[in-house]
């Protein structure tokens, strides 16, 4: 087998399992395992794979610039958004992560609902203006231009003299093994801290998130409090077994 017909397989077989691992593929296709991890590492670059330990996973579609995720799985991210919106209750405080579907989040809050919004993202403050009975703090740093969110040490030490009730997290990607993932290890950092900020978090993954992993992890499932999902697929299933509270979107 030429090297690209074996890239194309693993490419099929990632796509049709979830997961490539180099040990069995490599004596399926007798060749050396190294000759396996070569391939995917090339696959990863060209930003067609996540490599894990042992494999590879499905690199998230969440990975691409933010104007390009404004047209991925917007249906999703609706349903999610409405689910994850009836968790803010009037008067409370809640943190608002950045990216496309905690946007969507912001958009779906009753134009009447009186609370508090923390948000470290431009983007969800500006489309708050009309919710006058909404309170928003817009935390100031280094904006990350991906997720049109400010991170860095500034951004950081502002989160941290803040108290709040609920943070809905996004992320590029949830997986049963691999976790809570996004693509950025300041990011990361940053979702740490908003977390420890709230007495309870709650992650928003719409469909394609799922099975999907990115680089670095953000949180273990014992730190949050649900998943809010659209999706009903095995992954999901996994995550119910392991304890993971699933909200049905």
């Amino acid at each position: 087998m030429l090297v690209g017909e074996r890239r194309e397989l693993l490419l099929a077989r990632l796509a049709a399992d979830g997961k490539v691992l180099a040990k069995d593929v490599a004596a399926e296709l007798n060749v050396s395992e190294d000759s396996i991890r070569r391939d995917l590492r090339d696959l990863a670059a060209a930003g067609l794979c996540q490599r894990v330990y042992g494999g590879a996973l499905p690199v998230s579609p969440a990975v691409a610039d933010y104007a390009s995720r404004t047209s991925i799985a917007v249906d999703g991210k609706g349903r999610v958004a409405t689910a994850a919106a009836a968790l803010v209750r009037p008067g409370s405080t809640v943190i608002l992560d950045g990216g496309t579907t905690t946007l969507a989040v912001a958009k779906a809050l009753p134009a009447d609902l009186e609370a508090t919004v923390v948000t470290h993202s431009p983007t969800v403050a500006v489309a708050l203006l009309d919710h006058h009975g909404i309170e928003v703090f817009l935390l100031g740093g280094r904006l990350f231009r991906h997720s049109a969110v400010t991170c860095g040490a500034a951004a950081a030490e502002a989160a941290r003299s803040i108290s709040a009730d609920v943070f809905l997290l996004g992320v590029t990607g949830v997986h049963p093994e691999a976790g809570l993932t996004t693509g950025d290890a300041d990011e990361a950092a940053m979702k740490r801290t908003l977390a420890r900020r709230a007495a309870d978090t709650y992650v928003l993954a719409s469909a394609e998130k799922l099975g999907a992993a990115s680089r670095f992890t953000v949180l273990p499932f014992a730190d949050v409090a649900g998943i809010v999902t659209d999706a009903d697929d095995q992954n999901v299933q996994e995550l119910a077994d392991q304890g993971v509270a699933i909200l049905k979107a």
